[in-house]
């Protein structure tokens, strides 16, 4: 399936400059969102993975349903101060800054087959993030699943010894 003819390339949001990928109107369209997720879950069916995790929020629309379809757990990543048990926090830099970002401790057990999902690709610092919490707590990040990858902008190059794919590439 063609998937970049259900994503919608917004100019100038969310500034001038930027052409923002909406995948919105490709989650509006049950069935090309349910291709999105077959596929990506058919990827995740070959690693053998054990618990899907994705960060806030859009990794929430991916891995969610890819975890319902594979009858396995999903872990969410969320902003400082979002969940309620005990978490393990990793910083990590963005373009003016730093942010932190928080997984449950008990979320990833020694040993697991993780599948990290997310709507986009783009610099790859969310994803290096969470790949660093996943392994902490002794998960084996088997995979990482992408609607959207920004090949411009060498986010894979943080992930060169991990198993990435993406539906579509920009």
């Amino acid at each position: 399936m063609d998937f970049k003819k259900y994503i919608t390339v917004v100019e100038n949001f969310p500034k001038e400059g930027i052409r923002f990928k909406d995948i919105t109107t490709l989650m509006e369209n049950g069935e090309a969102y349910k291709k999105a997720i077959d596929e990506m879950a058919d990827f995740a069916k070959e690693k053998d993975i054990d618990v899907v995790v994705g960060p806030e929020a859009r990794g929430f629309v991916v891995g969610c349903p890819i975890a319902y379809t594979m009858g396995i757990g999903f872990a969410p990543v969320r902003k400082a101060g979002k969940l309620p048990r005990e978490v393990l926090e990793v910083d990590y830099g963005l373009e003016y800054g730093k942010d932190s970002l928080n997984i449950h401790k008990d979320a990833i057990k020694p040993g697991q087959k993780v599948l990290i999902a997310d709507d986009l690709l783009a610099t790859g610092g969310t994803i290096e993030a969470t790949i660093k919490m996943v392994e902490e707590l002794g998960g084996v990040v088997a995979g990482i699943v992408f609607m959207i990858e920004l090949s411009y902008l060498d986010g894979r190059d943080k992930l060169k010894n991990y198993d990435v794919y993406s539906l579509v590439q920009y």
